[in-house]
């Protein structure tokens, strides 16, 4: 039923518009306004974004000379700025209600020197060894222990070296969306999550930074279909899909709102720098550049493939190991770009 969506990401697809995940807006707002001559005041802005240490340090890797780098891209369901009348709070939870942190959104964006990037989800349900801690768990988990042991554990298990960090949390997502005016999402049928929040009616309308955070979180995602409530059942790889297709309509709304109005830049990139944080080596307005650059090659987006499974007592999901070794030798550096992949639907055990 993800075939609802009037306009969709469609995992494997090029994306020809200018790509990025929403956690990059602020690298895509500096290199916007590079473009439009405000590139000195956009890198004064960028000195006070925060930064998160140790993150690619710890993984001991040898100085990347390769001819690509690969980008951790990390949403967190850190609940903290979410305020208090907020008109979704009661779905979002507070930080009473969440205590520990755990990656909402896990992405991998590899950008080539020489032009072309792709973007790899990583299903928060995968079921791995946590790394340093000889247990099993679903991967999100590894975000608990912070950002540095969810970077090690992608390069033990999966064998992606990282190279970037960038991570945004519910409030600076919000904070985004709302900034460039909201994103405009369009649906064949009424829609609903109760867990997020969700409700959106037929036809197409604008979100706002609270009901695009209830959209981009939904793994209830049902559809009002012959007078009743049908989930489409795919949780969080249905998830993923919808998260792809909100990251292409957001970042080409952002830039459209950029050139149309070129004084709302400064705006912009306050909004972005409040909203994420990024590794200690990471140069917003180099990184600007380089993705403005990867951009004009086209972006090519894959899901890892799964199957569904069970783990104590949990329902989680497992690679598909021989499925899989194509996508993951390209983003380890040791393969081709591949060819997209068929489907990534699981099948049950």
């Amino acid at each position: 039923m993800l075939g609802s969506v009037a306009s969709r990401a469609v995992p494997g697809s090029r994306l020809r518009r200018p790509p990025a995940a929403l956690s990059l807006g602020l690298a895509v707002l500096v290199g916007v306004a590079g473009s439009a001559g405000v590139l000195v005041s956009a890198k004064d802005r960028t000195d006070s974004v925060t930064r998160v240490e140790g993150v690619v340090e710890a993984l001991e890797q040898q100085a990347n000379d390769a001819p690509a780098e690969n980008y951790l891209l990390v949403g967190s369901d850190s609940r903290e700025g979410i305020a208090e009348d907020d008109p979704n709070a009661a779905a979002i939870g507070s930080t009473d209600d969440v205590v520990n942190r755990r990656s909402d959104t896990i992405m991998i964006l590899r950008r080539e020197r020489n032009g072309g990037a792709a973007l790899l989800s990583i299903p928060r349900d995968l079921w791995v060894e946590i790394a340093g801690t000889g247990r099993e768990a679903k991967i999100n988990a590894a975000f608990n222990d912070g950002a540095t042991r969810l970077a090690a554990t992608i390069s033990a298990e999966l064998g992606i070296p990282i190279h970037h960090y960038v991570e945004i949390d519910f409030a600076g997502f919000q904070r985004l969306v709302d900034q460039i005016g909201g994103v405009e999402i369009c649906t064949m049928y009424a829609v609903q999550d109760l867990h997020s929040g969700l409700r959106l009616d037929p036809g197409c309308q604008v979100l706002d930074g609270s009901m695009a955070l209830a959209y981009a979180r939904s793994r209830y995602y049902e559809e009002w279909i012959d007078g009743e409530w049908k989930r489409d059942g795919t949780a969080d790889l249905g998830r993923i899909q919808r998260q792809q297709h909100f990251i292409r309509t957001a970042t080409e709304k952002l830039l459209a709102t950029v050139e149309s109005d070129p004084f709302k830049v400064g705006e912009l990139i306050e909004a972005a720098i409040g909203a994420v944080a990024v590794d200690e080596n990471l140069d917003p307005v180099k990184a600007a550049s380089a993705l403005r650059q990867a951009a004009a090659n086209g972006l090519v987006t894959y899901s890892l493939p799964v199957d569904f499974a069970e783990h104590r007592g949990q329902s989680a999901l497992d690679l598909r190991v021989e499925e899989a070794q194509p996508i993951l030798d390209y983003f380890r550096g040791v393969g081709p770009l591949p060819p997209p992949p068929e489907t990534t639907t699981p099948t049950s055990n």
